[in-house]
């Protein structure tokens, strides 16, 4: 099961589970679309492609909770 990390790695941006606009690679690192774009859809950690982070909603997300652990290091 996806971890559905909850920011943006790269600029901290909320990434909402329930929302669409989350991409990641193979290891769940976790990015905006904007910040997808601007690394060419590469993962600046392993190299892996990103791709678009399916959404989690309604009872699926009440009962597997997204993380709360926030990635982004100002």
């Amino acid at each position: 099961m996806l971890e559905m990390r909850p920011d943006c790695e790269r600029c901290g941006m909320d990434l909402p589970a329930d929302a669409p606009g989350a991409f990641i690679c193979s290891f769940e690192c976790t990015f905006c679309a904007p910040c997808a774009e601007a690394l060419d859809d590469r993962c600046p950690n392993c190299g892996g492609e990103l791709m678009d982070r399916p959404t989690r909603v309604g009872k699926a997300l009440a009962a597997n909770a997204a993380s709360t652990e926030r990635r982004f290091r100002a």
